[in-house]
């Protein structure tokens, strides 16, 4: 069996086969998916890395405020650079 498709390497008629549409809306989607669990875990461990000074069981004030920057900033950074990679290819 195709592990992308789903479809059997046999001539069998009775097996469904996903069309290329679906296909590649379903790539999309879990590639967006790992996309954005990359994203998280880079941000969080940067950002706590880089506000967090003494970790305990709530955050200070500044380090509230600090990881909320630090979060916009790397969504804002990677804003830019899609939107540098997406106008470039085109």
């Amino acid at each position: 069996m195709d592990s992308f498709t789903g479809a059997s390497s046999g001539s069998s008629s009775s097996s469904p086969q996903m069309s290329k549409e679906d296909f590649m809306d379903q790539l999309k989607t879990q590639l967006a998916q790992a996309y954005a669990e990359e994203f998280l875990e880079t941000v969080r461990g940067k950002c706590f890395e880089k506000c967090i000074t003494k970790p305990g069981s709530s955050l200070s004030g500044s380090e509230s405020s600090c990881i909320s920057r630090c979060v916009d900033r790397y969504i804002e950074a990677t804003g830019i650079i899609s939107r540098a990679l997406f106008s470039s290819s085109r």
